[in-house]
């Protein structure tokens, strides 16, 4: 398994997120990738769950938002903001690989500032493409891992780009379905 970071590392990488994210933007970001009530949501590298928690929200208690994380203080702290949120739609796994999730159940996969920090990038974008639905979105934004570089690992693992909009994030889909949003490069 991968080496998670230090637990004073991850915590000042949370408190860095929860001093510059605006929860505005990000629910703005959730809408625009399309996360809707009643999904099926995937939160890959959920982090202090600055995007899981918003993403519950917006599919409501007919959705299901999966937060996994190889650092066990991620899932605590996402946990238990869940918890104190009266949130009861979302389920954690621990891991750098296998996610537990079903194939083909997830609507759209949030992996937003973390794919840099994988080990074994190819593993894990097939895991996402496994559990996604036919036609499932790959939403994406990565303060380093940009470009071409980026985009050779996504066609290696079977995805195709979306088009641009304003945001810094990128729509990548599964082969055989109308493209949908997304990224400035």
């Amino acid at each position: 398994m991968q080496r998670p970071i230090s637990h004073l590392w991850f915590r000042l990488m949370a408190l860095e997120y929860r001093m510059r994210s605006r929860p505005t933007e990000v629910s703005a970001r959730l809408e625009e990738a399309g996360v809707r009530a009643g999904m099926t949501v995937l939160d890959y590298g959920c982090g202090p769950g600055r995007y899981s928690i918003p993403a519950a929200r917006l599919v409501g208690n007919r959705g299901t938002v999966h937060a996994v994380d190889v650092h066990p203080l991620a899932l605590r702290i996402t946990g238990k903001l869940a918890r104190a949120a009266g949130l009861s739609n979302l389920r954690f796994t621990l891991t750098d690989g296998p996610t537990g999730v079903p194939s083909k159940s997830v609507d759209i996969v949030l992996l937003y500032d973390a794919l840099h920090d994988v080990e074994d990038k190819p593993a894990a974008l097939a895991e996402i493409r496994r559990v996604l639905k036919p036609g499932g979105t790959l939403s994406y934004r990565d303060h380093t891992l940009n470009g071409a570089a980026l985009a050779e690992l996504m066609r290696e693992a079977g995805f195709r780009p979306g088009e641009e909009t304003s945001s810094a994030v990128t729509a990548w889909r599964t082969g055989g379905c109308p493209l949908q949003a997304h990224q400035t490069w």
